[in-house]
């Protein structure tokens, strides 16, 4: 079994008159990658903060994102996926601009490699505990 590597991420909760923002991979199955909400690794000398914002537009091609608070953070194994322990800072996030309620985007991933696409929509936060790889361990502080 390779080793683990430990991993710093953020992971965002963009939620809207009741609903949260989720997307997924066009080009695999549900069963393979599920629903996601925006995540990814924070680059060196990044902070949460700014990757929190940076994945988010990222992956939803979207822009006027704003920080609405720091819900926390935990670690999550997400072996065997990938071999990686991953320390996870979770923010909440406002969408200050119009939205459709589907759309496609993708990821270029700074011009390294084939950009990944994405369907991005909107579901009810009840039915939100349906998050792959635990990302949706926190969805309960949004009611704090």
């Amino acid at each position: 079994m390779p080793e683990k590597v430990s991993k710093d991420k953020v992971l965002v909760y963009v939620v809207h008159d009741g609903k949260l923002l989720v997307f997924r991979h066009t080009d695999f199955s549900y069963e393979e990658v599920g629903l996601q909400v925006p995540a990814g690794s924070i680059r060196p000398g990044e902070s949460p903060e700014a990757a929190a914002l940076r994945e988010a537009r990222e992956e939803t091609g979207l822009r006027d994102f704003q920080i609405v608070r720091k819900l926390g953070e935990y670690t999550y194994d997400i072996s065997p996926y990938r071999w990686e322990i991953q320390h996870r800072h979770v923010f909440e996030l406002e969408l200050r601009e119009p939205a459709l309620e589907r759309w496609t985007s993708q990821e270029d991933h700074d011009g390294q490699g084939e950009p990944t696409r994405f369907e991005c929509f909107w579901i009810p936060l009840d039915t939100a505990h349906i998050l792959q790889s635990g990302q949706g361990a926190l969805l309960g502080r949004l009611f704090d």
